[in-house]
């Protein structure tokens, strides 16, 4: 596992699914490039190995600025492309079976939205939590909202790091100030911005004053 996790996961970028592939790899390149630290690619309607080659072609850039890439859902993509890990939900592959096959170097990212399952995922071997939504987000179908009540009672309830997910964007990611979280994962708040890298840079600013101790 990545050293000094909770550090990277400060500005936490997320793909946005079925997109050009060459405007996608342009897209990682100004995320990346405006500051952020992780980044997960996330394809839901594509096969196999449409989502490795997506995946291979994204980790080259992810390699050049030194940010590990996490694959959503798929640990076979994740392993095929050399990714640093993989992020699942409650409906995906178990986690035990996820750590078996990934293996304790590679970093394991689980979704949670109550304190329940924040801490059957930490006994699980899990490196860290993405809760929400938090706001109102279009990348999801009929989301289970997340208050910042629940947040806060989560990141105290674990000890992995914790990322405020769903609907997160520059006017209101501040609320999260003081609910525990390390950092932020944005998905249209990041790569739906007209200047993706500018958009990257100011988050990454308001991050590092939010959440940086």
């Amino acid at each position: 596992m990545i050293s000094c996790l909770a550090s990277r996961l400060l500005l936490y970028a997320i793909t946005i699914e079925n997109t050009e592939l060459k405007t996608l790899l342009r897209q990682v390149e100004e995320a990346l490039s405006g500051g952020a630290t992780i980044l997960q690619l996330r394809e839901k309607n594509v096969d196999e190995e449409e989502y490795c080659r997506r995946a291979v072609e994204v980790k080259k850039i992810c390699d050049r600025y030194d940010v590990p890439l996490i694959v959503d859902d798929s640990i076979n993509v994740a392993l095929r492309s050399d990714a640093a890990g993989a992020h699942i939900g409650q409906e995906d592959v178990g986690l035990e079976r996820a750590r078996e096959l990934l293996g304790a170097d590679r970093i394991i990212g689980v979704s949670a939205k109550t304190v329940d399952q924040a801490r059957q995922a930490e006994e699980g071997g899990a490196d860290y939590l993405g809760v929400g939504a938090i706001y109102y987000t279009q990348t999801k179908e009929n989301p289970i909202y997340t208050s910042l009540d629940t947040l806060r009672d989560i990141c105290a309830s674990v000890s992995i790091p914790v990322v405020a997910i769903g609907g997160i964007k520059l006017n209101n990611i501040a609320a999260l100030k003081g609910t525990g979280v390390v950092g932020a994962a944005l998905v249209t708040g990041i790569f739906s911005a007209p200047d993706v890298r500018q958009a990257t840079r100011d988050l990454r600013t308001m991050a590092e004053e939010l959440f940086v101790r």
